[in-house]
């Protein structure tokens, strides 16, 4: 019997990253997970989720071996020769028929906080031929990685606030409190807003709600769903007028200014106040703080992302920090180092810069791949390019996309659909094959590639775990399905023939001389592969390292006038396609004031929820459904109180919830968490018995539903009617409503 040991390692649930200790009994069972006391950046700090992560992925509904969809229907077990036998020989006729890019792929977010999967799914695809790629990204930040191409000249140059050192934070749509912070890693969220406070610093919270974060330290100002854009507008416009402009600096590494300042003129605080309604008082308060801070930062997260202006919000958020002196300075917003010029050579290579165009709607890519939101409209157009067949890595598209009772109907018509994943999602039970995966908990890694390559985080350091688990049953991990699927496709990885034969063979020769505790994989050689080229230490000896390796801290002023990738060396303040989709914020101005008196739909999430997978651990969804929370004054004016049943109706579907109520909305707008509604996923077996509604059935996909720039979904900000349910009160049942509601 094995002795009982204490393990070192980091999660990987969200971009916190936090470091853990983990007691594993017998090699192969995990007893207790703790937070790393001693970890050089997140010192002591876990979450809920990531310290009961082990039940998660311990759930007896884990997938151990690969499944193939009988004649009759049903997937059954099969083996893996079986398995990439059947998808090769599928995607070898579809390939021949219809060309490469009737096989498409859609990447969800599990697969980004891992190093290798991305890249070697990516490497299937470049084998395939295909430019089919969809990601989740279009679901919630697509917007920040199209604003960053047109301003700095790549996706990936996103700079973050310097939560450390500024003198004033204003958070836009963001609830650190409880979902960290995005595009950085910061540990100890809670600690570190009181810090910000404690110094003296200012610090505003805008949103609909008065979040978890704004009840620890700063000020809350609410504002009306979807509106954030006119926020911004009015905010430059003051920021100007007031002599909040860095004209030397915005002369030496900018240009465009001279547009956007025309374009906010217009946009009083008074004005903007019809639709935000902020008080023109408060909006140059926070103006005021924020220009005669010795360091400031706009940051804004999901709440703009998603509603429905992301990328000209983002796009204005960070004109502000650039313009008034902020950008690429201490206390301010900086840009990171990874371990090596990430996107400098990224852009050379011409990675991630496709400037092809979707087959419908004619939309750009953003990160070389397609808005989700058309995948139905992909699968289900007739003509050439026309998608027969999907591989779904780290993802659960069927709850977390917009309309998603079109997109079964979409899946259905697929001539092959793959899912590669942990869990029997609701995606995996519409599929032909479903190949298991390893947990994190059971594959070496690096952090992923925002903090690796870009170094987005507030206190660098690296960090490398070994697996603490061993593969259960035929698990296997995604870089080692990929090169076999590759094989078997007739699809030379990366579309080298070269490095197929050499991945082919060092799996081989991996799985003959270096068998370690948990798997005969290429990952660790792989891993450190990359860290020597990249002048960084041995995969060996950062796993030595137990508590992480810290890195130099972040500098400021090394990022203008040396790191910005447009054409010219400078920030594009005006891109001609921004300023061209501005051109309609004045007529969808009219439009909120039309529907100022509207309920608008809001998403939210608890501190024991992670999009949509944690809903089959019992202690994270306790409450066994999500619930619509109203502001007392709407419920009451809509004959509800807690505990009803309300019907919510969108335009695209109508979905029955239990009624709670919040005194922390602002009146008008109603909250519906995200992640319910597995009822359809019948192998998760606590979650499809929960109750509950996936509220992306009330959001619209297609082209006309999407944001030009970015493609990205309007996920939050959904004008809805609420009423009392016409109906039963049990919210399980569904007769009565329309089929969409019911997926």
């Amino acid at each position: 019997m094995a002795a009982a040991q204490t393990l070192n390692t980091f999660c990987r649930i969200c971009e916190a990253l936090c470091g853990l200790e983990v007691d594993v009994e017998e090699g192969a069972r995990i007893t207790a997970i703790r937070p790393d006391r001693q970890h050089v950046a997140t010192q002591g700090y876990g979450c809920i989720k990531g310290l009961r992560q082990h039940e998660l992925y311990g759930s007896p509904d884990r997938l151990t071996v690969p499944l193939r969809r009988s004649p009759r229907g049903i997937l059954t077990p099969t083996t893996w020769p079986e398995a990439m036998r059947g998808i090769g020989t599928e995607v070898k006729r579809i390939v021949r028929d219809h060309g490469g890019d009737a096989v498409a792929m859609y990447v969800g977010t599990a697969a980004g906080f891992g190093t290798l999967h991305p890249a070697f799914a990516q490497g299937f695809m470049d084998g395939v031929g295909s430019r089919s790629m969809y990601a989740s990204a279009s679901q919630d930040c697509s917007n920040k990685f199209a604003v960053a191409r047109l301003m700095y000249g790549f996706p990936f140059l996103q700079p973050f606030p310097d939560v450390d050192q500024t003198q004033c934070l204003i958070v836009v749509g963001a609830n650190p409190a409880i979902s960290k912070w995005s595009f950085l890693q910061v540990a100890h969220p809670i600690r570190r807003l009181k810090e910000i406070q404690a110094r003296g610093a200012k610090l505003w919270f805008v949103d609909p709600r008065r979040t978890e974060s704004t009840k620890v330290a700063g000020d809350h100002v609410f504002i009306r769903p979807g509106t954030d854009v006119y926020f911004y507008l009015s905010f430059l416009r003051e920021l100007i007028a007031s002599g909040g402009v860095d004209r030397d600096r915005v002369a030496r590494h900018t240009r465009g200014f001279e547009h956007v300042a025309a374009l906010v003129a217009p946009w009083t605080p008074e004005r903007t106040a019809e639709v935000t309604r902020i008080p023109p008082a408060t909006l140059r308060a926070m103006v005021d703080a924020y220009r005669t801070a010795d360091g400031a930062a706009l940051y804004s997260s999901t709440g703009v992302n998603m509603g429905g202006f992301g990328a000209l919000g983002f796009w204005l958020q960070e004109v502000i920090n650039a313009v008034s002196g902020n950008l690429d300075r201490r206390g301010g917003t900086l840009v990171g180092h990874g371990i090596f010029d990430f996107p400098r050579w990224a852009h050379r290579q011409g990675i991630l810069m496709r400037d092809d165009r979707s087959r419908i709607g004619g939309f750009s890519a953003v990160n070389d791949t397609y808005p989700g939101g058309l995948l139905a409209d992909e699968i289900l157009t007739p003509g050439d390019r026309q998608v027969k067949a999907l591989f779904v890595t780290g993802g659960n598209p069927l709850l977390t996309m917009a309309n998603a009772g079109r997109l079964r109907e979409a899946l259905a018509h697929l001539e092959l659909l793959v899912v590669l994943d942990i869990l029997p999602t609701e995606t995996a039970s519409a599929a032909h094959y479903v190949l298991p995966c390893t947990s994190p908990l059971q594959r070496p890694d690096l952090p992923f590639i925002f903090p690796l390559m870009l170094g987005l985080q507030s206190r660098p350091y690296l960090q490398a775990t070994d697996a603490v688990l061993p593969a259960e049953g035929e698990q296997r991990d995604e870089a080692s399905i990929y090169i076999d699927l590759c094989h078997h496709c007739d699809a030379p990885i990366f579309g080298s023939r070269v490095a197929q034969a050499v991945l082919r063979g060092v799996a081989r020769a991996v799985g003959r001389w270096q068998r370690s505790r948990y798997g005969k994989v290429p990952e660790r050689a792989l891993l450190d592969l990359l860290l020597r080229l990249t002048g960084q230490p041995s995969f060996a000896a950062l796993v030595d390292a137990r508590h992480g390796w810290l890195r130099p801290d972040h500098r400021g002023n090394d990022f203008l006038g040396a790191r910005v990738l447009t054409d010219d060396g400078r920030v594009d303040l005006a891109p001609a396609r921004l300023l061209a989709t501005a051109e309609g914020l004045a007529s969808a101005f009219e439009a909120e004031r039309r529907d100022r008196t509207r309920l608008k739909l809001i998403t939210r999430r608890a501190v024991t929820t992670h999009n949509s997978w944690t809903h089959n651990h019992p202690r994270f969804s306790r409450d066994g459904t999500n619930f619509l929370y109203l502001h007392p004054d709407d419920a009451a004016a809509r004959g509800l109180g807690p505990g009803d049943i309300a019907d919510v109706t969108s335009t695209t579907a109508t979905v029955r919830i239990p009624v709670r109520l919040l005194d922390d909305l602002m009146p008008g707008t109603v909250a519906l968490p995200h992640g319910w509604g597995h009822q359809s996923a019948k192998g998760l077996g606590v979650a499809s018995r929960n109750g509950g509604v996936n509220v992306n059935l009330l959001a619209a996909d297609g082209p006309a539903a999407l944001e030009a720039v970015s493609g990205m979904a309007k996920l939050t900000g959904i004008l809805v009617d609420v009423a009392r349910a016409d109906g039963p009160r049990d919210p399980d049942d569904w007769s009565g409503l329309p089929a969409e509601s019911r997926v």
